[in-house]
């Protein structure tokens, strides 16, 4: 049980703090990169967009009013069996120079941008979704790290809006935590995780994901780095967008990009680009090694109860100061941490508790990990694009 608890506890510690800050102290060491373009490449701006009648409007405007040359840039719609007015909206922007790339019927996100690609006539690609909105220089940053030929692809800071409450706070957070171990991983290495709402890549090394993939854009940075090129973090380059509406949303949302995860896992062997070992490194610590972190939490939890069980025996409940009371303190907090975890329904919305729903964003995230595993085992995650609910502007 000693055994469980310590490899477990180590476990946890490696890709929560371990990782990003060994990945940090050799990024340090690594030559920092500077790129400068004679010229900005030619860039088609794929939004990919369903059922998104609320919001495609914005976007668009947003997208029209990026500070980059009119010449170099093409924005096509993805509108992939859209049966509300999305299509409508978008044909409005006809005029100003907007493509619509419309299939009536419904064959996934991938079946949508796949065509949408084939639409494109520029070097880059750029994937966004409807309700991520860019700040206006973003693509003049994300298209600098193109020349250098070795890099294949770029991508974003993904900023949430401040909602004031527990939630919105608890994902800017994790965004920005997510923000420093990419900055390093592409300063070291390679990113190895890419936000689908600002990832560009060159349209040649573009190939359709197979038929049934959940997370496409994790598959499509892997097949960069699999052909020898680099992912360039760019955290210059700017988007935005609000969070999902409640804890449920969320957990929705995440369960899907865990299947994707886990089906990532299991096609390791033929995905993985071997040949590259820091960037398999990167990979495994960032990205999979989360996905063991439920199991983790159980068996810490079960092994210190065990552990703290036989304290309690030999000692009794108030004996406390010596080395023998560790397994009974830590298993008392791991009591605290859960009891604030439950306690989040009230706690939340009263001032100077957003820190305490920190247990609670863990809990959930962990929480989605193994819904995304059931999901994916019993079938119940359809590769099929959800579109994801997302707070509305007052």
């Amino acid at each position: 049980m000693k055994a469980i608890f310590w490899i477990s506890m180590a476990l946890i510690l490696y890709v929560y703090f371990g990782y990003p800050l060994l990945l940090a102290l050799i990024a340090r060491l690594a030559r920092s990169k500077q790129y400068s373009l004679a010229e900005l490449p030619t860039v088609s701006l794929i939004i990919a967009a369903h059922n998104e009648e609320e919001i495609i409007a914005k976007k668009l405007e947003n997208s029209l009013a990026l500070n980059y040359p009119t010449a170099n840039l093409e924005i096509i719609v993805a509108a992939d069996g859209s049966d509300d007015s999305t299509k409508l909206i978008v044909e409005s922007y006809k005029d100003r120079g907007v493509v619509l790339s419309y299939s009536p019927q419904r064959k996934g996100k991938m079946a949508a941008i796949s065509h949408a690609v084939d639409l494109a006539n520029n070097e880059i690609v750029v994937f966004s979704d409807a309700n991520n909105m860019y700040e206006e220089i973003t693509f003049k940053y994300l298209m600098l790290p193109f020349a250098d030929k070795t890099i294949g692809g770029t991508t974003g800071i993904k900023n949430i809006c401040d909602e004031n409450d527990h939630l919105s706070a608890s994902e800017s957070l994790y965004w920005k935590y997510e923000s420093w171990i990419k900055k390093n991983e592409s300063r070291l290495s390679t990113c190895t995780a890419a936000a689908g709402e600002m990832f560009a890549m060159r349209k040649s090394l573009f190939s359709t994901p197979p038929e049934g993939i959940i997370n496409d854009d994790f598959y499509l940075l892997l097949t960069i780095i699999k052909h020898g090129y680099k992912v360039a973090y760019v955290p210059e380059a700017k988007s935005w967008e609000r969070v999902s509406p409640s804890e449920i949303d969320e957990i929705r949302r995440r369960k899907r990009i865990n299947a994707g995860r886990y089906q990532a896992l299991f096609h390791a062997l033929s995905w993985l680009p071997w040949k590259n070992l820091p960037a398999i490194w990167q990979i495994l610590s960032h990205k999979f090694f989360r996905l063991f972190i439920p199991f983790f939490m159980i068996a810490v939890f079960i092994s210190n109860a065990w552990l703290a069980t036989i304290e309690f025996q030999k000692f009794g409940f108030l004996q406390f100061g010596d080395s023998e009371s560790s397994f009974r303190l830590f298993f008392f907090g791991q009591l605290m941490f859960y009891l604030l975890a439950a306690l989040h329904p009230v706690l939340s919305g009263k001032k100077g508790t957003k820190a305490l729903y920190i247990p609670a964003f863990l809990v959930i995230s962990n929480y989605a990990v193994l819904q995304g595993l059931f999901g994916l085992i019993f079938g119940s995650q359809s590769a099929l694009w959800e579109r994801v609910k997302r707070r509305q502007s007052d």
